[in-house]
């Protein structure tokens, strides 16, 4: 038996970010591994997410935001998100065992110290990642839980080509939606969530007004909406909205990616007396209410899956020292679908 890593590298925060972000705020760091306690196991990662929401808890504001299940960063932390990895040591009462492959919370480090009762086993074999890190499930959980979608709805989406957009357009229309529309803010990528994701229309953010852009994609107004964006997308919804429209807010990408600073606070101005004249549901949601939608999800993804029409779209990028650029890239809006590092 080869003997394990006494010293691995993490991702570290060495400063809050200030203005526009970039990959020199943050540090590959050695690290000791500890012994293992009770129930623990030593994972080697293969795989884990890269998340816009890391911007957030890396802003200096981040110690007074309240209630968001991430975890805040000062200088000196090691960052984390999703991971997949593969066991390589493991206690007794751990009920796990070396060479198995599990999911967990400790990316961001090539190995992870990890309490196994905050692991999820995933299947031997060959397995995209995209499926098990990606945020499918979270759109899944948003069109399925939090809201619903009928046969025959017009659906938007905001920020339609990133890691939930990419994943919840394909899914309103798996669900029943008969028109769905995405906004981005590039040409590149409209063509591409046309071609690749199936979306019917897409509003492009350059300048000229999204209510006017909107109207034109939906004239009969929407009757889904998934927001990730916040602002002036969501102001022109309302607007929009048909009777018994149903509003799923998972986000505020306008005010975590705010070209000054990162911030939670995210206003905007809706025209309130539509909601009750018209019905519409407006609800903030967030999957981690439903988690044991995981597996339905996971389910349904691979029989959607057999036709070849339904995608999970992934920018990879490769080794732990590339994880800070893929951060970078992926907040100034360079990439689509789920941002993976592998290792």
């Amino acid at each position: 038996m080869p003997a394990l890593p006494r010293i691995t590298r993490h991702v570290t925060l060495t400063a809050h970010p200030e203005g526009t972000l970039t990959s020199s705020s943050f540090a590959l760091t050695d690290v000791p591994l500890p012994s293992l306690a009770p129930h623990e196991v030593l994972v080697r990662n293969r795989w884990f997410r890269v998340s816009i929401s890391t911007r957030l808890m890396a802003s200096r504001e981040a110690t007074a935001i309240k209630g968001i299940p991430f975890p805040t960063l000062k200088p000196g932390d090691s960052l984390a998100d999703g991971a997949i990895g593969e066991v390589i040591a493991a206690t007794p009462e751990s009920g796990l065992a070396p060479g198995m492959i599990v999911s967990h919370r400790l990316g961001w480090r090539e190995h992870a110290v990890v309490d196994a009762r905050h692991c999820k086993r995933l299947p031997s074999g060959p397995l995209d990642p995209a499926a098990y890190l990606g945020h499918g499930w979270t759109a899944y959980a948003a069109l399925t839980r939090g809201i619903t979608v009928k046969r025959g709805d017009t659906a938007l989406v905001s920020s339609g080509a990133g890691a939930i957009g990419s994943m919840a357009g394909q899914i309103a229309r798996r669900l029943g939606a008969a028109r769905v529309i995405g906004s981005t803010g590039s040409a590149d990528k409209a063509g591409w969530m046309t071609q690749a994701l199936g979306y019917d229309a897409v509003i492009v953010r350059n300048g000229k007004p999204f209510a006017t852009q909107l109207a034109d994609a939906a004239p009969d107004g929407i009757d889904v909406f998934v927001d990730m964006v916040g602002g002036e997308q969501l102001t022109a919804a309302v607007a929009q909205a048909r009777e018994g429209a149903r509003f799923a807010i998972l986000g505020a990408l306008g005010a975590e990616l705010h070209a000054n600073h990162s911030t939670s606070v995210a206003p905007t101005e809706i025209d309130a007396f539509q909601l009750p004249i018209k019905g519409i549901t407006l609800r903030g949601y967030s999957a981690d209410d439903d988690e044991d939608v995981f597996d339905e999800w996971i389910k349904r993804q691979n029989a959607w899956r057999l036709d070849g029409s339904f995608h999970l779209p992934c920018t990879m990028f490769h080794g732990l020292e590339n994880a800070p650029l893929a951060l970078q890239e992926a907040c100034a809006g360079k990439l689509k679908g789920v941002v993976l590092v592998e290792l």
